[in-house]
């Protein structure tokens, strides 16, 4: 009898004790719960904000009729949301925008305008589908309208300084041509003679009232969200500290009026890599220089102790 009522004893304690440690572990599950409930605030999604008076290159843009409004509204959530996109942009902007600015401001062009090299190629050298290439997108004929030299060695659309400077001839002939900036803009995703030819079609004047293709009735409004977003980031949640900026590199200049046979000697002789080379000169498109004709280049090397590695030790 005595044992029986041992055996139950023990079997209640260990009945109990196993109840105890499960209900202890559902406590403990339940307060990481409670606790990551409470403790983690939840995001909310809201729609960016939009300006109510806003301008392109001087321009104002009509938000109050409800298809610019909407239209631009579409691109303000395409880029706002696009995080990542959007923060190569700001950063790439701390490294380009100082030289892209200076050749806008001394060919009259409104400062705005580097926006559109960011909509074109997000301050990359990108190749369209169509071919366009560098920043400013130039096709191969357009480039060589506008002076910028391309061969089997050289394609100068990659030349951030010269493709700028031929962007500005651009834009400003078709100002002569258009007479509004935002036109303008318009065109360089057009063409010239293409937005003229809607605007006499369709009997208007400015691009707001034009009905075009689906690529340019969206190309300005991208422009202007691009635009609207980077200039004050962190209203539209955007942190990006001074730090994570990309920085501009500090080059030497070399003079180059010969041919080169091998850019990667060139590179060993001026203190350099190839690969930093071809980074700091992407219009040097071959492993050669061919130039017969003796022009003069400026080709750009790291200042000495850009890289200093720690030998291997023994």
């Amino acid at each position: 009898m005595i044992k029986k009522i041992g055996i139950t004893i023990l079997a209640i304690v260990l009945t109990t004790g196993f109840y105890f440690i499960f209900n202890q572990s559902i406590t403990k599950e339940q307060a990481q719960h409670q606790y990551l409930a409470t403790n983690i605030p939840t995001s909310e999604v809201l729609a960016p904000h939009i300006p109510e008076k806003l301008e392109f290159a001087g321009e104002r843009v009509p938000i109050e009729f409800p298809d610019v409004y909407e239209s631009l509204d579409n691109e303000m959530l395409a880029n706002t949301f696009w995080h990542s996109q959007v923060i190569r942009f700001i950063k790439r902007s701390n490294k380009y925008f100082p030289v892209i600015e200076p050749i806008l401001r001394k060919n009259n062009i409104p400062d705005d305008f580097k926006y559109l090299a960011v909509a074109e190629s997000g301050l990359s050298n990108v190749v369209s589908p169509s071919k366009a290439a560098g920043f400013w997108q130039f096709l191969k004929g357009t480039a060589k309208d506008y002076r910028l030299e391309v061969n089997k060695d050289i394609d100068e659309r990659y030349h951030l300084e010269k493709s700028t400077q031929a962007a500005c001839d651009y834009l400003n002939d078709a100002y002569k041509k258009l007479g509004s900036w935002t036109l303008v803009a318009a065109s360089y995703n057009m063409g010239m003679s293409g937005l003229a030819n809607r605007l006499s079609e369709q009997k208007v004047n400015n691009y707001y009232d034009l009905r075009l293709n689906s690529e340019t009735a969206r190309y300005v409004f991208r422009i202007v969200a691009i635009k609207t977003i980077m200039e004050d980031p962190s209203k539209y949640g955007f942190k990006i500290r001074t730090e994570d900026m990309y920085q501009t590199w500090f080059c030497d200049t070399l003079l180059c009026d010969s041919s080169l046979s091998s850019l990667v000697d060139y590179a060993q002789m001026n203190g350099t890599s190839y690969k930093l080379l071809k980074l700091l000169n992407p219009w040097l498109i071959s492993n050669t220089l061919n130039n017969s004709e003796n022009k003069s280049y400026t080709i750009f090397v790291p200042q000495r102790g850009f890289r200093n590695f720690v030998a291997p030790k023994e």
